[in-house]
């Protein structure tokens, strides 16, 4: 049986099919984890440190000898969208404050879910559209652009939006695993290697853990609403990542293929409700909105990309 290749045929699909089948399980088994307990409560309840050890595995693979280009591209990019969704969320803010609107059309949407959608890029689709567009060098560039990884920037947003106060230490105590891994990664190459290893296999279990505290219900009443917002990350994020793509000298494909949700994403409501519980409440609708946009974000993109390339006269590399 080819389980492997069949998962990764669905658009994130090493995070939307574990999230899925956790979410389906307790929709049908409520009480499940509570019933065996042990290691199978444990992992479907454990999403934060598992959470915790993707950070350190991933903050491993970050490069600090990286060149001054990719420190510009990557920068820049990283830059510009984390302030395209500190703007939104500045925006959002003034009409939802830190709740979510509870009825209608719009029922789940919350600035939480929006900042988490728009600040995170997918790199390994950012990467393979700049295998096949683009440079090198340019593919190069997540290695600073994967510092979004994980709530640090959606709580700074939260609070530049004044909804929320965080203690320096739960700052530190967000990207500390990132920076350890970091450290980590560049010390020993053998140990960036090692730990590099394991970022992909954590993938599907803390989504799994994630969706094991979703009830379905909540996902199929965000399904629409999950499109609407992956298709306005698109448009606004790629918008912008475009234009300062093509100011630094650039011909846009980068930024383009930037304006996506990455998988990791999806955990980032759960940890930013961990280091404050006013968010709690807000956690299973913004999930589910995240989940949605990493699929759409991660259709979308590709088509927009190569739409854009085919405009320019760039061609693929990929025969």
């Amino acid at each position: 049986m080819r389980i492997k290749a069949s998962i990764e045929r669905i658009p994130g699909g090493m995070m939307i099919v574990p999230l899925l089948l956790g979410a389906i399980i307790t929709t049908l088994f409520p009480d499940m984890g509570k019933t065996f307990g042990s290691f199978t409560g444990a992992l479907m309840t454990g999403a934060l440190p598992i959470l915790a050890v993707f950070y350190v595995c991933m903050g491993a693979t970050i490069n600090f000898k990286a060149t001054p280009y990719i420190l510009k591209k990557g920068g820049t990019l990283l830059g510009t969208k984390i302030l395209t969704a500190m703007g939104i969320g500045f925006i959002a803010a003034q009409f939802l404050g830190n709740g979510m609107i509870s009825s209608g059309f719009f029922a789940g949407i919350s600035v939480l879910a929006i900042v988490a959608a728009m600040n995170d890029t997918n790199g390994g689709l950012y990467m393979a559209l700049m295998g096949q567009f683009g440079k090198k060098e340019d593919v190069g560039a997540y290695s600073v652009m994967s510092l979004e990884s994980g709530p640090f920037f959606t709580m700074i947003t939260l609070g530049v939006a004044g909804l929320a106060a965080f203690p320096w230490q739960t700052f530190v105590g967000a990207v500390l695993p990132l920076i350890v891994g970091m450290i980590l990664g560049n010390l020993d190459k053998d140990m960036r290697e090692f730990l590099a290893k394991a970022v992909p296999v954590l993938v599907p279990f803390f989504a799994f853990a994630l969706g094991a505290g979703l009830n379905l219900q909540n996902v199929w009443k965000a399904g629409f609403l999950g499109v609407l917002l992956g298709a306005s990350v698109v448009l606004i994020t790629g918008l912008s990542l475009l234009l300062i793509d093509r100011l630094i000298g650039g011909n846009g494909i980068a930024g383009l293929s930037a304006a996506s949700t990455a998988g990791n994403a999806v955990g980032v409501p759960a940890a930013v409700a961990a280091a404050n519980a006013a968010y709690a409440p807000l956690v299973p609708s913004a999930t589910a909105l995240v989940a949605s946009c990493v699929i759409v974000t991660s259709i979308l993109v590709p088509i927009v990309t190569a739409w854009w390339a085919k405009r320019i006269g760039v061609k693929s590399q990929i025969v």
